[in-house]
């Protein structure tokens, strides 16, 4: 299986080399003589048409990852609803790219840490939010920490959820790191819902 980088610019990123020594810098119109159903191609978001790029290598067979410079949840979103199984950073470090390679390449989906929680945060408030959060998980919290607990799991960062409770990110973390574990364990983004009662 080869590996593409689809761009409308020249320049190639040498984390992507890094990552990726044998794939190949491609444009758009070039990689439709060179796919191979089951290929892993990355589209570069530098061009109007990159949702529609996405969409016809997805339906050709390709596992598609897109990059970007500047992520958004909507361009996540647009990216995901497209066909692509992946969404980056474009200089991402070349671990991450290659993580995200393993996984899009074995049917899973990658998005940045930050939509995941967001998304589950979003699951934790349609199952029912910190109104069905069991008693017990938060027992033996102060006020500030049962708010920081509630923040983490609703899908907020930890400079977000400063912003929110008007503290600093460190007594965030410091929350986090000693009186919350419930919250830590939400981190993975997974824990949400297990806090939900029933779970």
């Amino acid at each position: 299986m080869a590996t593409y980088f689809v761009s409308q610019g020249r320049d190639e990123i040498p984390r992507w080399r890094e990552a990726f020594s044998d794939a190949r810098l491609i444009r758009a119109d070039d990689i439709k003589a060179r796919l191979v159903r089951g290929d892993c191609v990355w589209v570069m978001v530098d061009s109007e048409s990159w949702p529609e790029q996405v969409a016809e290598l997805h339906r050709r067979g390709a596992q598609v990852g897109v990059m970007t410079y500047s992520p958004s949840a909507a361009e996540a979103f647009q990216a995901l609803e497209s066909g692509a199984r992946g969404y980056v950073h474009a200089l991402s470090p070349p671990d991450l790219l290659r993580q995200a390679r393993l996984v899009i390449m074995n049917q899973g989906i990658w998005v940045p840490p930050e939509l995941m929680a967001r998304v589950v945060g979003g699951a934790f408030q349609a199952l029912g939010g910190a109104g069905r959060m069991r008693s017990e998980a938060l027992a033996g919290l102060t006020e500030r920490e049962r708010a920081v607990a509630l923040a983490v799991v609703e899908g907020y960062s930890n400079k977000e959820v400063a912003r929110r409770l008007d503290i600093t990110e460190r007594t965030v973390k410091a929350h986090l790191g000693s009186g919350v574990p419930q919250a830590r364990r939400a981190r993975p983004h997974a824990a949400g819902a297990a806090a939900v009662a029933g779970a």
